[in-house]
């Protein structure tokens, strides 16, 4: 997480001895990942390549992921997860505690005597949260009913279960301390947002390519990196430095949209940024038609709600991209056409012409300010009360909520939800979809145009939700905080956006697609738009590392490519930037470039951005 200006001055004076502490803490951590990692896989540099190796991964780590929490790692869009996408997936799915298990069953006992009826425990697994099948509770009561009375000894069951999950870490490590090949591997990069490594054809120098280096930088720069065994495998490194100033990151450069095109025909569609746990971002994607070819112009900027109080958006202030690219045959190669560099204030633009064809929009943010934060919230805010003849009501806060969360998912913004875009609610909420038989019951149930979901329609939906769970607001708070909402009833962890087109010959027609992360394709336009457009400079002493340095709006980023034969660690220092943050929340980390690739470094921001900011990075090689 990024470093506030007052905890920047603390860090330099730090006790030496409380940062070996943590390197050492991390060291561990890390050798326990590789334990679990290299149990299933040959080497680091392997990747997970279906969801059943991610669960096998995972249960060797000590954790037993739900098929929910699978899902949430493991998208439609997914091919595979590199090493760093592993041990952040473990920095979130922390194993679970045996006074947090007691804690979870506690509140199943209603007797509080220690044992749960199989029935009961049968109930609420199979209806409630995330939700198990019978045959699944079945294999749970069957192993662990020690009293064999149909009850549960839930006790007895949480002493198994934790000693099975240390049973499977031991096992890990045992093979990792007998293999000294595999003790000698490398770790992977340490990200707090990891980047996949994505391989590319062989590009030429770029014009911009540059020698620069900073030999003080490089003999004088011995802080050790943010991962312990890049430091013990450190070779003697070389470094290249990239400064670049900005003033005022939100002052007005250019007019995106001129009077010109008032005539032109307009299309647009709502989306949103959420937040997941582990600190990826997942987004609405979207197809775009264009019916013949056009001058057009593309936009993205952060939806402004009005707020109660004539408070400003906390989200507002996250930076927005958009990415387009060409279909072809097969989804797997797009072609990147452009993206929006061009900015006015928080709207991001392109202008261009665009051949008739389908194409496809593909929002981004770079995480450096829509981030995992944490916040004092001094109490739960209150969602339902009951009036006088003991009815549930909303309180006015969460109705306020409910009508934001409303207009965020509104997406064609016609004051009304159609089936498709409840069910981008659904599965964002729930991970499942409404049907037509279960649209019908809401039609009946629910107040409904054109057989379309109006405002006061999700209102009752989720008060008649209230009511079916007796007032008991668990699964209210569920919807709220998977749609990046705190405890204080404020929209931390989200971002919601519109994207917009117009076009001088044609009506463009916006259609969201999926809600997901922008897996491959996404990461692959990012490191693509980088290296055409960025300064490239060669890593000191290493003719086949080129970092690629690209400032466009309000941010900069830098790119690694590795046209080696092998796997290349690379240091990162910021330590000499000044008013910055960075999507990794490191000011000194290594990454593991895999031969042939490229891969973001990172995306820098200012912290303040009424301030100048400076970026000043030395990139050394490692190994």
């Amino acid at each position: 997480m990024a470093s506030t200006p007052g905890n920047q001055k603390a860090t330099h004076s730090e006790d030496p001895h409380g940062k070996k502490s943590q390197h050492a803490e991390e060291a561990i951590f890390y050798m326990n990942c590789r334990a679990a990692y290299l149990t299933v896989l040959k080497s680091s540099l392997e990747n997970i390549k279906s969801k059943e190796q991610l669960s096998l991964v995972l249960q060797q780590a000590g954790r037993n992921p739900s098929q929910k929490t699978m899902n949430k790692y493991w998208t439609s869009q997914t091919t595979s997860l590199n090493f760093d996408d592993f041990c952040a997936i473990l920095k979130v799915e922390k194993p679970a505690t045996k006074n947090e298990l007691l804690e979870a069953f506690g509140k199943m006992d209603t007797d509080k005597d220690g044992y749960i009826l199989h029935d009961e425990l049968c109930k609420i697994l199979t209806t409630r949260g995330d939700k198990m099948t019978w045959e699944e509770v079945s294999s749970i009561t069957k192993q662990a009913d020690f009293n064999c009375n149909g009850k549960l000894d839930y006790n007895k069951f949480c002493e198994l279960y934790l000693s099975t999950s240390e049973q499977c870490c031991r096992a890990a490590r045992a093979r990792l301390d007998t293999d000294p090949r595999l003790r000698q591997q490398h770790f992977g990069n340490q990200t707090a947002n990891s980047s996949e490594g994505i391989t590319l054809p062989v590009s030429k120098p770029s014009p911009r390519l540059s020698r620069k280096t900073d030999h003080k930088l490089a003999k004088g720069d011995s802080r050790a990196p943010s991962r312990p065994s890049s430091a013990q495998s450190s070779k003697a490194s070389t470094s290249t430095t990239v400064t670049v100033a900005a003033s005022s990151s939100r002052s007005t450069r250019l007019i995106i949209e001129p009077d010109t095109m008032k005539e032109w025909q307009w299309a647009q569609s709502k989306g949103c940024f959420y937040l997941e746990e582990d600190g990826e971002i997942i987004s609405h994607k979207y197809r775009l038609h264009l019916p013949q070819r056009s001058a057009v112009c593309v936009t993205i900027k952060p939806l402004n709600i009005p707020q109660a109080g004539g408070k400003s958006c906390p989200w507002l202030s996250v930076d927005t991209a958009l990415f387009i690219l060409k279909e072809s045959e097969t989804q797997e190669n797009l072609q990147l056409v452009s993206f929006t560099e061009l900015q006015n204030e928080e709207m991001f633009g392109w202008r261009g012409e665009l051949a008739a064809g389908l194409y496809w929009l593909l929002p981004f943010t770079t995480g450096c300010r829509l981030r995992k934060v944490k916040t004092q919230i001094s109490g739960e805010a209150k969602l339902l009360w009951r009036d006088e003849d003991g009815q549930l009501a909303l309180t006015k806060e969460f109705r306020a909520a409910l009508l934001d969360i409303f207009e965020t998912i509104d997406l064609d913004g016609n004051g009304l939800l159609s089936l498709e875009e409840y069910n981008f609610f659904e599965l964002r909420t729930s991970g499942e979809k409404c049907d037509q038989e279960a649209w019908a019951v809401c039609k009946e149930n629910f107040e409904m145009k054109k057989n379309e979901l109006t405002r006061q329609g999700f209102l009752d939906l989720n008060l008649m939700e209230a009511n079916d769970r007796d007032g008991d607001p668990w699964d209210l708070w569920v919807t709220l905080l998977s749609l990046g909402y705190n405890k204080a009833l404020e929209m931390t962890e989200a971002c919601p956006f519109v994207v917009a087109m117009c076009a001088e010959r044609c009506k463009p027609r916006i259609k969201a697609i999926s809600l997901e992360a922008g897996g491959p394709q996404l990461s692959r336009a990012v490191c693509r738009s980088v290296l055409n457009k960025g300064e490239a400079k060669v890593l000191d002493g290493s003719e086949n590392i080129f970092i690629y340095t690209y400032r466009s709006g309000s941010r900069v980023t830098s790119v690694i490519e590795n046209k080696s034969e092998n796997k290349v660690i690379i240091h990162v220092n910021n330590e000499q930037s000044k008013n910055c943050l960075n999507n990794r929340g490191l000011k000194v980390f290594a990454v593991e470039v895999a031969p042939k690739s490229v891969m973001v470094s990172q995306h820098v921001m200012a912290l303040n951005e009424q301030e100048e900011w400076i970026y000043s990075c030395v990139h050394s090689l490692v190994c």
